[in-house]
Parts: structure tokens; C-alpha cells; sequence
């Protein structure tokens, strides 16, 4: 299972939401490729990014913040925010970018995603964000009419091999993984789920295991000091 240390960024700065909602951000960095760089000299083995400014405007924002963490950590990053377009794709991969997450363009335009696959293939992954068990779309701001593991079956069948799912009830609230939500999803689908939300500790990814999950994201947990990557990894 991997372990993916978050860096979202808003404004040039690395933060952390509470629940998605921006009005509700805390700075956790000023210099996001310092982070990066602590995450890696920690053991992290690959990177989740985040441009929450492009996931609300609907096109990359952070990308010199992004081209500037890629040329200072050796290990992989995935990114996703704003990605809505082919080209958006093909600039962020050439920058480097080892995996590009489709998010609200996935549930929009799902011609995208057949292309971009068609184009990189397991270097697409789309992220599911659910709220009550529905798609949510736009930084969080609108629900789709889709439930959250009927979307993942239509993603598998064109053909992505990694989604991100994320239930957005416990984002940042360190109280732990919707692990029924996460269950449900690896038995719908035969791709590689990485799980999203909640983690607090270390026993939080010692409960993920059961569910298959092929990797976890966690956040506010290793900012607010509640756990240590150190901690996770031995676990993970």
C-alpha cells in the first residue's frame, strides 16, 4: 500500500481544507517545495498534489509552484485540480507530472477521459469525490446526479486503471476513514482504488488494509503533527 503525503495549494501556499470548503483553509507552508522535499527526505515514495485554485477556476493555476517542486524531489508526483482539457494534460506531463488526476472533466466530458487514456494510459487517474454517496464536482461546490461506484464502473470501462476516492464528510476532519464507503468501492470495480479522507494515524492505515486499497492519501494529520510519516510508513 502506498502512502501519499498531500501538498494542496492555494495561492502559491501549501494548505489544508476542512471538508473542501475554501473559506475554511489553514497555511501549513509558505514554500510548498520545501514540503515536498521534507516529504521525500521522510520516505514518501510518491506525491499527491493538489492546485485547488485551478479545481475552482477550471484550468491549472499553481503550475510554476508545480514546475518548481517537480525540479527538487526525485520521486513521483501525482496532481489533479483543473484539469479540464487535453492540453492541460499534455503541458502537466511534459512538465513532469507522473500521474494526472481528472476530477469534475471526468463527470462532464467523458470523451476526455477515453482520449487522454488512449493518449497516457496508466498515467490518467480520475478522482471521485463523494458527498452522501454522490460525485461531487467543481472544488466540491456541486453534487452530480451520479452515485460514487456507479461513475467508478463507467471510469474502469474506459479504461483508467486508478482512481482516487475521497469521501468528503470526513476530509480533514482526522475522524478516521469511511472504511464501509472504501470496501464497497474495491469490491465494484477490479482497478486500483487509493483511499482519501479522515486519516488521523496510524491505525487509521492498519483498518484501510482489509479494505484493498492500493494506496492512501494523508493530509492534515502529518501537518497538525497528529502522526509522522515515519509512523505511517512502518504500517503502511
Amino acid at each position: 500500500m502506498i502512502i501519499y503525503p498531500a501538498i494542496d495549494l492555494l495561492g502559491g501556499k501549501c494548505v489544508r481544507l476542512t471538508q473542501g470548503r475554501y473559506e475554511d483553509s489553514t497555511i501549513y507552508g509558505e514554500n510548498p517545495t520545501e514540503v515536498a522535499k521534507k516529504w521525500q527526505a521522510e520516505g514518501a515514495e510518491f506525491l499527491h498534489l493538489v492546485d485547488l485554485d485551478g479545481a475552482k477556476i477550471g484550468r491549472p493555476v499553481n503550475i510554476e509552484v508545480i514546475k518548481e517542486i517537480l525540479k527538487n524531489v526525485s520521486i513521483p508526483v501525482q496532481l489533479g485540480g483543473g484539469i479540464r482539457m487535453l492540453e492541460h494534460i499534455d503541458t502537466l506531463i511534459s512538465a513532469g507530472i507522473s500521474r494526472v488526476i481528472l476530477g469534475t472533466s471526468a463527470v462532464k466530458n467523458k470523451q476526455l477521459v477515453i482520449d487522454a487514456v488512449a493518449k497516457y494510459g496508466n498515467k490518467i487517474a480520475v478522482g471521485i469525490d463523494a458527498k452522501d454517496g454522490f460525485v461531487a464536482i467543481s472544488g466540491w461546490e456541486e453534487v452530480s446526479e451520479f452515485k460514487a461506484v456507479d461513475f467508478a464502473k463507467i471510469i474502469e470501462q474506459c479504461g483508467v486503471k486508478t482512481i482516487i476516492y475521497t469521501d468528503i464528510a470526513t476530509d480533514g476532519m482526522l475522524s478516521g476513514p469511511n472504511l464501509n464507503a472504501m470496501k464497497e468501492m474495491t469490491e465494484s470495480v477490479e482497478i486500483d482504488v487509493i483511499a482519501s479522507g479522515g486519516v488521523a494515524n496510524a491505525d487509521d492505515i492498519k483498518n484501510l488494509k482489509p479494505t484493498n486499497v492500493s494506496g492512501v492519501i494523508v493530509g492534515r494529520a502529518l501537518y497538525t503533527g497528529d502522526v509522522t510519516l515515519g509512523e505511517i510508513l512502518e504500517v503502511g
